[in-house]
């Protein structure tokens, strides 16, 4: 969290900082903008594809038996039929009568949930203050009434919000809500109308005369376009249980209760890997790829303390076992990613639809089986979020001045090098062009001429530009730079011609891919 805000005022400032430099705009601004729609500018749109290509290289480069797709964003309709989305993919709402706002009822209950955690954190700081060194935290909250009163109370809530999400209880939900005497947080007033169910998906018609047009669906997953190219991949791929298909996209959800900037949208992007394993095993590679996953995120450079576990209180129809990793948004800890243990539902129930075999033959058993699923699903756009919510920062100089920086990990930056002549004359902008011709070839790099050299370094510390190279006089004479990193401000000379590899080092995905 960045030193300069309040955790309340954090979000504030990432929408403002994003739009300002060239990460994310409101989508058809001029036209006063589309409800959670958003685009990715410049510099945004740079950040989402490094993390896209660390996400792809780790999942598919690094892992011999994992292979990528591209599968189409319109599938058959009965695709939806089959994976349950028609019937089952909705969400429970409520609206407040007084400020007219739609909500997710289950939401409501967990951030109610969520405040009771905050008053937990708050009884152990303050024991923390109070005990200095010798405090143990594990002992205290095994100990303390009131941290243990807390417990107990979120574990009521808990269980009886899990009992009503899988009986899909509506009134009981709704019950829950006035019970714990919930208001809505823009009115105050516990108004409420019924607890109803909304289904999400985009619908669309297919074909030229609207009459014998067919409706088809904008995909609200990328699973399934992976589930129905098993049998193509591991034919084509001669693939071998256990075995993944990757795959990064675009998915659509008709959210009602859409908000908190690129967090949930109705337009996202996902990057889902379907790990298909023989039936039994899938509790051994359901740990496996919670470990892995974790470790990917560790390697980007964001503290463990940002991270944390949390188990599904309702799981979906579909799966044995699932659990969100979730990271400290600005509003607190949301999902992030989800592992599921998806059984083999998927593709039973599209052998069901199609009358087709859906079986992988394992040739040392001389046995057929219907694969068990472990899936990896990951937000894009809140990857993005998160690292946005872990690099900004607002620190005080020893000068007394500030400076406002990006501490984005120097593979993911959206510009590697800043490419920067001390002054626009005397021969320094066209020995720096010289320079920058050469280094583009290799990675991303700014030329930036304009403005006095210390408002330029800042300009570069907000975008997150890692590295800065800076062509003065004495390059002139021996063909040296200045080059500058952007955390410690540290600065050193090297040779202009190292500079194309030094940079190239220091900001190579393989840094990234070694700590995995």
């Amino acid at each position: 969290m960045p030193a300069h805000a309040k955790k309340e005022d954090l979000l504030r400032d990432i929408i403002a900082h994003a739009k300002e430099y060239g990460f994310v705009f409101p989508s058809s601004e001029i036209y006063d903008g589309l409800g959670a729609v958003y685009d990715y500018g410049q510099n945004g749109a740079a950040l989402k594809m490094h993390i896209r290509d660390f996400w792809w290289r780790a999942m598919v480069q690094m892992n011999e038996n994992i292979a990528g797709i591209d599968a189409a964003i319109f599938m058959h309709p009965e695709t939806w039929k089959a994976s349950g989305h028609v019937d089952a993919f909705n969400d429970p709402l409520v609206d407040n009568k007084d400020s007219k706002k739609r909500y997710r009822a289950d939401v409501l209950v967990e951030d109610y949930i969520q405040k009771i955690e905050t008053k937990i954190e708050k009884e152990i700081s303050k024991a923390r203050k109070r005990f200095g060194e010798s405090f143990d935290e594990a002992v205290f909250r095994e100990t303390n009434n009131r941290v243990l009163e807390y417990g107990k109370r979120i574990g009521e809530i808990r269980e009886r919000l899990k009992e009503a999400l899988e009986r899909s209880d509506l009134p009981e939900i709704g019950k829950l809500i006035a019970d714990l005497e919930i208001a809505c947080p823009v009115s105050g007033s516990r108004n409420w109308t019924e607890v109803r169910q909304f289904n999400l998906m985009f619908d669309t018609k297919l074909g030229s005369v609207s009459d014998d047009a067919g409706t088809i669906y904008l995909r609200p997953e990328t699973a399934q376009g992976i589930f129905v190219n098993f049998l193509n991949v591991y034919k084509t791929g001669r693939m071998k249980v256990p075995f993944g298909i990757a795959q990064t996209g675009k998915a659509f959800r008709n959210e009602i209760v859409a908000r908190q900037f690129i967090f949930r949208m109705r337009e996202f992007e996902q990057m889902e890997m379907q790990y298909f394993v023989k039936p039994g095993t899938e509790m051994e590679w359901y740990g496996y790829w919670k470990a892995q996953r974790l470790k990917w995120h560790h390697a980007i450079g964001i503290p463990e303390s940002s991270y944390r576990v949390h188990d599904h209180i309702k799981l979906a129809h579909y799966a044995n076992a699932a659990c969100d990793i979730e990271f400290d948004f600005p509003m607190g800890f949301k999902e992030l990613e989800g592992i599921h243990s998806r059984t083999d539902f998927d593709l039973k129930q599209h052998e069901k639809h199609t009358g087709k075999k859906l079986q992988y033959f394992d040739s040392d058993t001389n046995e057929s089986y219907v694969p068990y699923v472990v899936e990896t699903s990951i937000g894009l756009d809140r990857m993005v979020l998160a690292v946005l919510t872990h690099a900004l920062t607002r620190e005080k100089l020893e000068d007394g001045s500030e400076r406002l920086v990006l501490r984005i990990a120097p593979p993911l930056a959206p510009v590697k090098c800043a490419v920067l002549p001390l002054v626009n004359k005397d021969g320094l902008p066209e020995k720096g062009r010289e320079m920058m011709d050469r280094l583009k070839v290799d990675t991303e790099c700014q030329f930036d001429a304009k403005d006095s050299i210390g408002k330029r370094y800042r300009r570069h510390d907000a975008i997150g530009t890692p590295y800065a190279l800076t062509v003065d006089h004495q390059s002139l004479e021996d063909d040296t730079v200045t080059i500058r990193e952007r955390d410690s401000m540290q600065q050193e000379r090297i040779a202009i011609g190292e500079a194309g590899k030094v940079i190239t080092d220091k900001t190579s995905m393989r840094n990234l891919l070694e700590r995995l």
